[in-house]
């Protein structure tokens, strides 16, 4: 029996619960294996103008302008990577990343596996947004210490990510959001966690994740690094 879910101002039908698929708790778990719809998703050729109108039904938590919120720990999605927001949408609607709050808004009762590539598209065309939250600034050296040692091989010196490899862009990106995930992910809690990631991480305090946490948020994109 369908459902009607009302969440962030949106109201969407909900069939079922959400799947829960191996994910890195798992013997044998693979980062970013092959997936039949994220494949296809990648495969589509957008189009921009339908991406617009399919991300209407996220607008309520991440704000018509892709700025996300950061007092309610909604990432900012504007100007990510295409091929992050394709990966992660497909990994919440097959159950490899727990979001029980947006699973019911990436389902396929709701959007096709061709709108999750058009929503992408949309979204990283769109103008990032340079009023992000940030933290404290109260430890930025060690923060930026922690990132130039650990986190820019693989996010970039000004944490523009890697489209090809999957890396999200994490400058400009809220600093709340990116505490969160960074604890889940040292804790075992983000399924869809990159193992590499973990290693990394695994042996930072509370209080060196939010030191890098708060560095990435107030990093820079110049114009023209590799996007």
């Amino acid at each position: 029996m369908s459902l009607l879910l009302v969440a962030c101002g949106s109201t969407v039908a909900q069939t079922g619960s959400a799947p829960r698929a191996p994910g890195i708790e798992s013997s044998g778990y693979v980062w970013n294996q092959p997936d039949p719809d994220k494949d296809a998703a990648l495969a589509h050729r957008p189009d921009i103008e339908k991406g617009k109108i399919a991300y209407e039904v996220c607008q309520g938590c991440h704000q018509p302008d892709g700025a996300g919120r950061a007092d309610a720990i909604y990432p900012s999605l504007a100007g990510q990577h295409a091929s992050v927001l394709i990966k992660q949408m497909m990994d919440v609607r097959a159950g490899r990343r727990d979001n029980p709050k947006m699973h019911p808004f990436v389902g396929e009762w709701v959007v096709s596996v061709e709108d999750v590539a058009n929503i992408a598209a949309y979204l990283s065309q769109l103008p990032i947004s340079l009023d992000n939250g940030k933290g404290s600034g109260n430890r930025l050296a060690r923060g930026r210490e922690l990132y130039d040692n650990d986190c820019a091989s693989c996010h970039g010196d000004n944490g523009e990510g890697r489209a090809a490899e999957f890396y999200p862009l994490v400058a400009h990106q809220h600093y709340a959001y990116l505490y969160k995930e960074a604890v889940m992910i040292r804790d075992g809690e983000r399924r869809n966690a990159n193992p590499k990631m973990v290693v990394v991480i695994r042996d930072y305090s509370n209080e060196d994740l939010k030191a890098v946490s708060d560095y990435m948020s107030r990093l820079a994109l110049p114009a023209a690094a590799g996007r």
